[in-house]
Protein backbone atom coordinates (compact mmCIF):
# COMPACT_ATOMS: atom_id res chain seq x y z
CA UNK A 1 0.00 0.00 0.00
CA UNK A 2 0.96 3.58 -0.90
CA UNK A 3 3.39 5.25 2.20
CA UNK A 4 0.85 8.09 1.63
CA UNK A 5 -2.11 5.84 3.12
CA UNK A 6 0.08 5.70 6.11
CA UNK A 7 -1.01 8.77 8.16
CA UNK A 8 -4.89 8.66 7.20
CA UNK A 9 -4.57 4.88 9.03
CA UNK A 10 -2.26 6.46 11.95
CA UNK A 11 -5.46 8.57 12.32
CA UNK A 12 -8.18 6.19 11.92
CA UNK A 13 -6.49 3.95 14.50
CA UNK A 14 -5.96 6.65 17.13
CA UNK A 15 -9.60 7.61 16.26
CA UNK A 16 -10.97 4.33 17.29
CA UNK A 17 -8.94 4.02 20.33
CA UNK A 18 -10.08 7.13 21.44
CA UNK A 19 -13.90 6.75 20.25
CA UNK A 20 -13.32 3.29 22.88
CA UNK A 21 -11.77 5.70 26.07
CA UNK A 22 -14.38 7.82 25.86
CA UNK A 23 -16.93 5.05 25.54
CA UNK A 24 -15.70 3.49 28.50
CA UNK A 25 -15.37 6.96 30.36
CA UNK A 26 -19.15 7.68 29.66
CA UNK A 27 -20.24 4.40 31.05
CA UNK A 28 -21.93 5.06 34.00
CA UNK A 29 -23.41 2.22 36.31
CA UNK A 30 -26.70 3.37 38.76
CA UNK A 31 -25.30 2.58 42.10
CA UNK A 32 -21.53 4.41 41.49
CA UNK A 33 -20.30 7.37 43.27
CA UNK A 34 -19.07 10.01 40.90
CA UNK A 35 -15.93 10.42 42.88
CA UNK A 36 -13.67 9.59 45.84
CA UNK A 37 -14.78 13.02 47.48
CA UNK A 38 -18.03 13.18 49.09
CA UNK A 39 -18.11 16.75 49.02
CA UNK A 40 -17.39 16.63 45.12
CA UNK A 41 -19.87 17.16 42.65
CA UNK A 42 -21.34 14.35 40.22
CA UNK A 43 -20.99 16.22 36.54
CA UNK A 44 -20.74 13.03 34.65
CA UNK A 45 -24.55 13.40 33.41
CA UNK A 46 -24.17 17.85 33.09
CA UNK A 47 -23.37 19.69 30.16
CA UNK A 48 -20.12 21.14 31.71
CA UNK A 49 -19.05 17.11 31.94
CA UNK A 50 -19.94 16.13 28.32
CA UNK A 51 -18.70 19.81 27.35
CA UNK A 52 -15.22 19.14 28.40
CA UNK A 53 -15.08 15.37 27.28
CA UNK A 54 -16.08 16.76 23.81
CA UNK A 55 -13.61 19.09 24.24
CA UNK A 56 -10.62 16.46 25.31
CA UNK A 57 -11.49 14.49 22.58
CA UNK A 58 -11.26 17.14 20.10
CA UNK A 59 -7.55 18.41 21.71
CA UNK A 60 -6.46 14.40 21.05
CA UNK A 61 -7.59 14.32 17.74
CA UNK A 62 -5.70 17.23 16.81
CA UNK A 63 -2.68 15.60 18.55
CA UNK A 64 -3.29 12.86 16.71
CA UNK A 65 -3.07 14.92 13.34
CA UNK A 66 0.32 16.81 14.25
CA UNK A 67 2.04 15.27 11.47
CA UNK A 68 -0.13 16.63 8.78
CA UNK A 69 -1.43 19.51 10.31
CA UNK A 70 2.43 20.72 11.85
CA UNK A 71 0.40 22.05 14.42
CA UNK A 72 2.61 21.01 17.48
CA UNK A 73 0.62 18.66 20.42
CA UNK A 74 1.13 20.95 23.39
CA UNK A 75 -1.18 23.84 22.09
CA UNK A 76 -4.49 22.04 21.70
CA UNK A 77 -4.36 20.44 25.08
CA UNK A 78 -3.10 23.61 26.42
CA UNK A 79 -6.21 25.23 25.92
CA UNK A 80 -8.49 22.48 26.57
CA UNK A 81 -7.07 22.20 29.82
CA UNK A 82 -7.42 25.65 30.82
CA UNK A 83 -11.11 25.56 29.29
CA UNK A 84 -11.99 22.31 31.49
CA UNK A 85 -11.22 23.42 34.54
CA UNK A 86 -12.41 27.12 33.77
CA UNK A 87 -15.98 25.17 33.00
CA UNK A 88 -15.66 23.13 36.03
CA UNK A 89 -14.56 25.75 38.96
CA UNK A 90 -17.88 27.73 37.41
CA UNK A 91 -20.25 25.25 37.82
CA UNK A 92 -18.44 24.84 41.39
CA UNK A 93 -19.21 28.56 42.11
CA UNK A 94 -22.50 27.71 41.09
CA UNK A 95 -23.22 25.32 43.58
CA UNK A 96 -21.46 27.02 46.59
CA UNK A 97 -18.42 25.43 46.49
CA UNK A 98 -16.00 28.02 44.91
CA UNK A 99 -12.61 26.87 46.48
CA UNK A 100 -13.16 23.34 45.40
CA UNK A 101 -12.36 23.52 41.56
CA UNK A 102 -9.05 25.51 42.89
CA UNK A 103 -8.05 23.17 45.70
CA UNK A 104 -8.00 20.17 43.15
CA UNK A 105 -6.45 22.09 40.63
CA UNK A 106 -3.60 22.23 43.08
CA UNK A 107 -3.30 18.98 43.67
CA UNK A 108 -3.29 18.16 40.20
CA UNK A 109 -0.59 20.91 39.25
CA UNK A 110 1.93 19.06 42.15
CA UNK A 111 2.08 16.49 40.47
CA UNK A 112 2.69 18.03 37.11
CA UNK A 113 5.41 19.83 39.08
CA UNK A 114 7.21 16.93 40.47
CA UNK A 115 7.34 15.25 37.03
CA UNK A 116 8.11 18.56 35.14
CA UNK A 117 11.54 19.41 37.24
CA UNK A 118 12.51 15.72 37.01
CA UNK A 119 12.22 15.32 33.51
CA UNK A 120 13.80 19.03 32.60
CA UNK A 121 17.07 17.84 34.69
CA UNK A 122 16.73 14.43 32.96
CA UNK A 123 16.33 16.02 29.04
CA UNK A 124 19.75 18.21 29.95
CA UNK A 125 21.72 15.92 31.00
CA UNK A 126 20.40 14.22 27.72
CA UNK A 127 21.12 17.00 25.97
CA UNK A 128 24.20 18.12 26.98
CA UNK A 129 25.87 14.74 26.42
CA UNK A 130 24.14 14.81 23.01
CA UNK A 131 26.35 17.94 22.34
CA UNK A 132 29.63 16.35 23.60
CA UNK A 133 28.74 13.89 21.02
CA UNK A 134 28.63 10.77 23.25
CA UNK A 135 25.62 9.37 20.76
CA UNK A 136 27.08 10.65 17.61
CA UNK A 137 30.87 9.06 18.51
CA UNK A 138 28.43 5.50 19.79
CA UNK A 139 26.93 5.12 16.04
CA UNK A 140 30.28 6.14 14.33
CA UNK A 141 31.91 3.22 16.44
CA UNK A 142 28.90 0.93 15.90
CA UNK A 143 29.24 1.97 11.69
CA UNK A 144 33.13 0.96 11.15
CA UNK A 145 32.57 -2.23 12.98
CA UNK A 146 32.38 -4.01 9.70
CA UNK A 147 29.07 -6.24 11.30
CA UNK A 148 26.98 -8.38 9.41
CA UNK A 149 23.18 -7.17 8.93
CA UNK A 150 22.28 -10.19 11.54
CA UNK A 151 24.87 -9.20 13.87
CA UNK A 152 23.94 -5.54 13.54
CA UNK A 153 20.52 -6.16 13.85
CA UNK A 154 21.20 -8.06 17.81
CA UNK A 155 23.61 -5.53 19.19
CA UNK A 156 21.49 -2.39 18.03
CA UNK A 157 18.63 -4.44 19.65
CA UNK A 158 20.81 -5.30 22.86
CA UNK A 159 22.06 -1.88 23.27
CA UNK A 160 18.66 -0.22 22.84
CA UNK A 161 17.04 -2.74 25.70
CA UNK A 162 19.79 -1.46 28.02
CA UNK A 163 20.28 1.89 26.90
CA UNK A 164 16.66 2.90 27.56
CA UNK A 165 16.30 2.49 31.44
CA UNK A 166 19.01 5.23 31.54
CA UNK A 167 18.42 7.78 29.05
CA UNK A 168 14.26 6.58 27.97
CA UNK A 169 13.31 5.19 25.24
CA UNK A 170 12.35 7.82 22.70
CA UNK A 171 16.75 8.78 22.35
CA UNK A 172 17.61 5.31 22.61
CA UNK A 173 15.63 4.59 19.66
CA UNK A 174 16.46 7.64 17.68
CA UNK A 175 20.82 6.65 18.37
CA UNK A 176 20.12 3.17 17.12
CA UNK A 177 17.96 4.25 13.93
CA UNK A 178 20.67 6.59 13.29
CA UNK A 179 23.28 3.73 13.15
CA UNK A 180 20.98 1.65 11.02
CA UNK A 181 20.49 3.78 8.68
CA UNK A 182 24.14 4.72 8.13
CA UNK A 183 25.28 1.20 8.26
CA UNK A 184 21.89 -0.75 5.85
CA UNK A 185 21.99 2.58 3.08
CA UNK A 186 19.33 1.53 0.77
CA UNK A 187 18.89 -2.12 2.09
CA UNK A 188 15.07 -1.27 2.96
CA UNK A 189 14.57 -4.97 4.08
CA UNK A 190 17.06 -4.92 6.58
CA UNK A 191 16.15 -1.05 7.96
CA UNK A 192 12.16 -1.82 8.32
CA UNK A 193 13.32 -5.10 10.33
CA UNK A 194 15.89 -3.64 12.53
CA UNK A 195 13.40 -0.07 13.44
CA UNK A 196 10.61 -2.71 14.24
CA UNK A 197 13.29 -4.76 17.06
CA UNK A 198 14.89 -1.15 18.02
CA UNK A 199 11.21 0.03 18.48
CA UNK A 200 10.06 -3.36 20.86
CA UNK A 201 13.92 -3.52 22.50
CA UNK A 202 13.75 0.39 23.90
CA UNK A 203 10.26 0.22 24.69
CA UNK A 204 11.15 -3.26 26.69
CA UNK A 205 13.82 -1.41 28.46
CA UNK A 206 12.32 1.09 29.44
CA UNK A 207 9.97 -0.94 31.41
CA UNK A 208 11.91 -2.24 33.98
CA UNK A 209 13.75 1.29 35.01
CA UNK A 210 11.64 4.54 37.10
CA UNK A 211 13.85 6.41 34.08
CA UNK A 212 12.79 4.56 30.96
CA UNK A 213 9.89 6.10 30.06
CA UNK A 214 7.35 9.39 31.61
CA UNK A 215 4.93 6.13 32.78
CA UNK A 216 7.44 4.11 34.69
CA UNK A 217 8.58 7.76 36.58
CA UNK A 218 5.20 8.49 37.35
CA UNK A 219 4.61 5.32 38.74
CA UNK A 220 7.79 5.84 40.91
CA UNK A 221 7.05 9.25 41.87
CA UNK A 222 3.78 8.14 43.06
CA UNK A 223 5.26 5.68 45.21
CA UNK A 224 3.54 2.48 44.33
CA UNK A 225 6.94 0.97 42.99
CA UNK A 226 9.82 1.00 45.11
CA UNK A 227 12.85 1.63 42.83
CA UNK A 228 14.58 -1.74 43.59
CA UNK A 229 10.99 -3.64 42.50
CA UNK A 230 11.09 -2.34 38.80
CA UNK A 231 13.96 -4.88 38.92
CA UNK A 232 11.66 -8.03 39.04
CA UNK A 233 9.90 -6.47 35.37
CA UNK A 234 13.45 -7.73 33.98
CA UNK A 235 13.04 -10.79 32.96
CA UNK A 236 9.21 -10.36 31.94
CA UNK A 237 10.71 -7.66 29.49
CA UNK A 238 13.94 -9.28 28.48
CA UNK A 239 11.20 -11.77 27.41
CA UNK A 240 8.98 -9.33 25.80
CA UNK A 241 12.09 -8.55 23.67
CA UNK A 242 13.04 -11.97 22.69
CA UNK A 243 10.47 -13.73 21.34
CA UNK A 244 9.63 -10.92 18.35
CA UNK A 245 13.55 -11.03 17.79
CA UNK A 246 14.01 -14.13 17.33
CA UNK A 247 11.37 -14.61 15.13
CA UNK A 248 12.63 -12.02 12.84
CA UNK A 249 15.92 -13.17 12.86
CA UNK A 250 15.84 -15.43 10.03
CA UNK A 251 14.84 -12.87 7.99
CA UNK A 252 17.38 -10.55 7.92
CA UNK A 253 19.58 -10.50 5.27
CA UNK A 254 22.90 -12.61 5.46
CA UNK A 255 25.01 -10.24 3.83
CA UNK A 256 27.79 -7.76 5.79
CA UNK A 257 27.23 -4.19 3.97
CA UNK A 258 30.76 -1.82 3.58
CA UNK A 259 31.07 0.92 5.55
CA UNK A 260 32.82 4.10 5.39
CA UNK A 261 31.91 5.67 8.29
CA UNK A 262 34.13 8.83 9.61
CA UNK A 263 35.67 8.87 13.10
CA UNK A 264 33.79 11.12 15.72
CA UNK A 265 35.31 11.74 18.94
CA UNK A 266 33.74 12.71 21.96
CA UNK A 267 34.38 16.37 22.71
CA UNK A 268 35.98 17.55 26.13
CA UNK A 269 34.27 16.54 28.76
CA UNK A 270 31.60 14.34 27.79
CA UNK A 271 33.06 10.72 29.22
CA UNK A 272 32.61 12.86 32.93
CA UNK A 273 29.04 14.37 31.53
CA UNK A 274 28.31 10.55 31.85
CA UNK A 275 29.92 9.78 35.31
CA UNK A 276 27.43 13.20 36.65
CA UNK A 277 24.65 11.87 35.26
CA UNK A 278 25.27 8.58 36.88
CA UNK A 279 25.51 10.39 40.01
CA UNK A 280 22.43 12.62 39.47
CA UNK A 281 20.52 9.13 39.45
CA UNK A 282 22.35 7.87 42.25
CA UNK A 283 21.26 11.06 44.50
CA UNK A 284 17.67 10.42 43.38
CA UNK A 285 17.13 7.37 44.62
CA UNK A 286 18.82 7.99 47.28
CA UNK A 287 16.72 10.93 48.23
CA UNK A 288 14.01 9.17 47.65
CA UNK A 289 14.65 5.69 49.33
CA UNK A 290 16.43 7.05 52.41
CA UNK A 291 15.43 10.11 53.09
CA UNK A 292 11.69 10.23 51.72
CA UNK A 293 11.94 13.02 49.40
CA UNK A 294 10.51 13.84 46.10
CA UNK A 295 13.15 12.12 43.49
CA UNK A 296 12.57 15.33 41.44
CA UNK A 297 14.48 17.38 44.38
CA UNK A 298 17.72 14.57 43.80
CA UNK A 299 17.54 15.19 40.11
CA UNK A 300 17.56 19.08 40.39
CA UNK A 301 20.14 18.46 42.66
CA UNK A 302 22.36 16.40 40.19
CA UNK A 303 21.22 19.28 37.85
CA UNK A 304 23.55 21.85 40.15
CA UNK A 305 26.92 19.08 39.36
CA UNK A 306 26.28 19.98 35.76
CA UNK A 307 25.93 23.63 36.32
CA UNK A 308 29.19 23.65 37.93
CA UNK A 309 31.05 21.38 35.66
CA UNK A 310 29.84 23.80 32.85
CA UNK A 311 31.63 26.50 34.65
CA UNK A 312 34.94 25.18 34.84
CA UNK A 313 34.67 24.03 31.05
CA UNK A 314 33.89 27.28 29.87
CA UNK A 315 36.38 28.97 32.06
CA UNK A 316 39.04 26.76 30.74
CA UNK A 317 38.12 26.19 27.22
CA UNK A 318 40.71 28.70 26.23
CA UNK A 319 43.52 26.94 27.80
CA UNK A 320 42.55 23.96 26.20
CA UNK A 321 42.35 24.76 22.59
CA UNK A 322 46.09 26.30 23.32
CA UNK A 323 47.27 23.30 24.73
CA UNK A 324 45.37 20.42 23.64
CA UNK A 325 48.57 19.11 21.17
CA UNK A 326 50.06 18.34 24.47
CA UNK A 327 47.60 16.55 26.71
CA UNK A 328 44.03 16.22 26.49
CA UNK A 329 42.07 18.19 29.51
CA UNK A 330 39.45 16.30 31.44
CA UNK A 331 37.07 13.91 29.85
CA UNK A 332 38.84 14.03 26.86
CA UNK A 333 38.85 10.94 24.00
CA UNK A 334 40.57 12.97 21.07
CA UNK A 335 42.40 16.20 21.27
CA UNK A 336 39.87 18.07 18.94
CA UNK A 337 40.70 21.54 19.70
CA UNK A 338 39.92 23.04 16.14
CA UNK A 339 36.45 21.35 16.57
CA UNK A 340 35.75 22.31 20.35
CA UNK A 341 33.14 24.65 21.58
CA UNK A 342 32.33 26.05 24.89
CA UNK A 343 29.83 24.55 26.54
CA UNK A 344 26.87 26.88 28.08
CA UNK A 345 24.60 24.74 30.11
CA UNK A 346 21.43 27.04 29.31
CA UNK A 347 21.41 26.47 25.98
CA UNK A 348 21.15 22.87 26.85
CA UNK A 349 18.25 23.60 28.82
CA UNK A 350 16.74 25.82 26.32
CA UNK A 351 16.66 23.06 23.74
CA UNK A 352 14.90 20.67 25.99
CA UNK A 353 11.81 19.14 24.52
CA UNK A 354 9.87 21.56 25.34
CA UNK A 355 6.22 20.63 23.13
CA UNK A 356 6.42 17.73 25.15
CA UNK A 357 7.08 19.45 28.79
CA UNK A 358 4.23 21.41 27.45
CA UNK A 359 1.82 18.70 25.93
CA UNK A 360 2.13 16.35 29.11
CA UNK A 361 1.16 19.84 31.43
CA UNK A 362 -1.79 19.88 29.25
CA UNK A 363 -2.39 15.77 29.42
CA UNK A 364 -1.73 15.46 33.09
CA UNK A 365 -4.41 18.97 33.33
CA UNK A 366 -6.95 17.54 31.03
CA UNK A 367 -7.27 14.27 32.44
CA UNK A 368 -7.17 15.68 36.06
CA UNK A 369 -10.28 17.41 35.21
CA UNK A 370 -11.81 14.32 34.22
CA UNK A 371 -11.07 13.52 36.87
CA UNK A 372 -12.66 15.72 39.38
CA UNK A 373 -15.84 15.73 37.29
CA UNK A 374 -16.25 12.11 38.04
CA UNK A 375 -15.25 9.95 34.43
CA UNK A 376 -12.17 8.01 36.20
CA UNK A 377 -14.48 7.31 38.57
CA UNK A 378 -17.07 5.27 35.76
CA UNK A 379 -13.82 4.36 34.05
CA UNK A 380 -12.55 2.63 37.50
CA UNK A 381 -15.38 1.08 38.13
CA UNK A 382 -16.15 -0.60 34.88
CA UNK A 383 -12.51 -1.70 34.38
CA UNK A 384 -11.32 -2.73 37.90
CA UNK A 385 -14.35 -3.29 39.31
CA UNK A 386 -16.48 -5.39 36.99
CA UNK A 387 -13.44 -7.41 35.12
CA UNK A 388 -10.87 -7.60 38.15
CA UNK A 389 -7.39 -5.78 37.87
CA UNK A 390 -5.49 -8.02 36.10
CA UNK A 391 -7.58 -8.11 32.85
CA UNK A 392 -7.98 -4.70 33.36
CA UNK A 393 -4.11 -4.22 33.51
CA UNK A 394 -3.92 -6.13 30.14
CA UNK A 395 -6.38 -4.28 28.28
CA UNK A 396 -5.18 -1.00 29.37
CA UNK A 397 -1.55 -2.25 27.98
CA UNK A 398 -3.29 -3.17 24.57
CA UNK A 399 -5.06 0.63 24.63
CA UNK A 400 -1.99 2.32 25.08
CA UNK A 401 -1.21 0.73 21.42
CA UNK A 402 -3.08 3.24 19.74
CA UNK A 403 -3.64 5.92 22.80
CA UNK A 404 -0.82 7.68 23.95
CA UNK A 405 0.53 5.94 27.32
CA UNK A 406 0.83 9.07 29.23
CA UNK A 407 -2.93 9.89 29.71
CA UNK A 408 -3.72 6.56 29.85
CA UNK A 409 -1.52 5.53 33.00
CA UNK A 410 -2.30 9.04 34.48
CA UNK A 411 -5.72 7.68 34.35
CA UNK A 412 -5.06 4.84 35.86
CA UNK A 413 -2.64 6.44 38.58
CA UNK A 414 -5.69 9.22 39.27
CA UNK A 415 -8.10 6.11 40.18
CA UNK A 416 -6.12 4.53 41.94
CA UNK A 417 -7.21 1.13 42.37
CA UNK A 418 -6.78 -1.36 45.59
CA UNK A 419 -3.81 -3.00 43.74
CA UNK A 420 -1.07 -5.33 45.30
CA UNK A 421 2.55 -4.46 44.55
CA UNK A 422 2.16 -7.64 41.41
CA UNK A 423 -0.91 -5.73 39.83
CA UNK A 424 0.57 -2.29 40.05
CA UNK A 425 4.19 -3.87 38.32
CA UNK A 426 1.57 -5.54 35.50
CA UNK A 427 0.33 -2.45 34.52
CA UNK A 428 3.98 -0.91 34.46
CA UNK A 429 5.01 -3.74 31.99
CA UNK A 430 1.71 -3.80 30.07
CA UNK A 431 1.87 0.44 29.43
CA UNK A 432 5.25 0.33 28.88
CA UNK A 433 5.53 -2.67 26.43
CA UNK A 434 2.11 -2.46 24.93
CA UNK A 435 3.04 0.62 22.57
CA UNK A 436 5.00 -2.03 20.60
CA UNK A 437 1.91 -3.67 18.80
CA UNK A 438 1.56 -0.58 16.70
CA UNK A 439 4.31 1.85 15.60
CA UNK A 440 2.23 4.51 16.32
CA UNK A 441 1.93 3.41 20.32
CA UNK A 442 4.95 4.57 21.52
CA UNK A 443 7.13 8.25 21.20
CA UNK A 444 9.61 5.62 19.54
CA UNK A 445 7.71 4.11 17.05
CA UNK A 446 6.64 7.63 15.82
CA UNK A 447 9.84 9.02 15.95
CA UNK A 448 11.36 6.07 13.74
CA UNK A 449 8.64 6.54 11.30
CA UNK A 450 10.24 9.93 10.96
CA UNK A 451 13.45 9.24 10.84
CA UNK A 452 13.46 6.11 8.36
CA UNK A 453 10.48 7.60 6.40
CA UNK A 454 9.36 5.45 4.04
CA UNK A 455 11.64 2.66 4.94
CA UNK A 456 10.15 2.08 8.43
CA UNK A 457 6.62 2.32 8.29
CA UNK A 458 3.06 1.64 10.08
CA UNK A 459 2.41 -1.44 7.57
CA UNK A 460 5.96 -2.84 7.73
CA UNK A 461 5.82 -3.01 11.83
CA UNK A 462 2.36 -4.18 11.37
CA UNK A 463 3.47 -7.67 9.96
CA UNK A 464 5.22 -8.54 12.93
CA UNK A 465 2.22 -7.50 15.37
CA UNK A 466 1.65 -10.99 15.62
CA UNK A 467 4.41 -11.92 16.94
CA UNK A 468 4.97 -8.81 18.56
CA UNK A 469 1.93 -9.78 20.68
CA UNK A 470 3.34 -13.19 21.36
CA UNK A 471 6.26 -11.40 23.07
CA UNK A 472 3.68 -9.25 24.86
CA UNK A 473 1.75 -12.26 26.16
CA UNK A 474 4.26 -13.99 27.32
CA UNK A 475 6.16 -11.35 29.09
CA UNK A 476 2.74 -11.36 31.00
CA UNK A 477 2.62 -14.65 31.64
CA UNK A 478 6.36 -14.41 32.95
CA UNK A 479 5.29 -11.99 35.09
CA UNK A 480 2.85 -13.82 36.58
CA UNK A 481 4.53 -16.61 37.62
CA UNK A 482 8.06 -15.30 38.34
CA UNK A 483 6.49 -12.64 40.87
CA UNK A 484 3.32 -14.62 41.60
CA UNK A 485 4.63 -13.48 45.34
CA UNK A 486 4.15 -9.94 45.03
CA UNK A 487 0.22 -10.42 44.56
Amino acid sequence: MPAGFTLPLTVLVRTCGLVLLTGLFLYSPHTLAATPNQTALDLTSQPVGYISLVLFSLAYLLVMCEEFTQLRKSKPVILAAGIIWALVAWEYSRNGMPLAASEALRHTLLEFAELFLFLLAAMTYVNAMSERQIFEALRSWLARMHCSYRLLFWITGVIAFFLSPVIDNLTTALVMCAVVLAVGKDNTKFISLACTNIVVAANAGGAFSPFGDITTLMVWQKGLVEFDNFLLLFIPSAVNFLIPALCMHAFIPDETPHSDGARISIRRGGIIIVFLFAATIVTAISFHNYLNLPPMLGMMTGLAYLQFFSYYLKRTHHNHTRNSSNFGAVGDVLPIAHKDKPFDIYRRLARAEWDTLLFFYGVVLCVGGLGFIGYLGHFAELMYGQLGATTANILVGMLSAVIDNIPVMFAVLSMNPDMPLGEWLLVTLTTGVGGSLLSIGSAAGVALMGQARGRYTFFTHLKWTPVIALGYAASIATHLWLNASTW
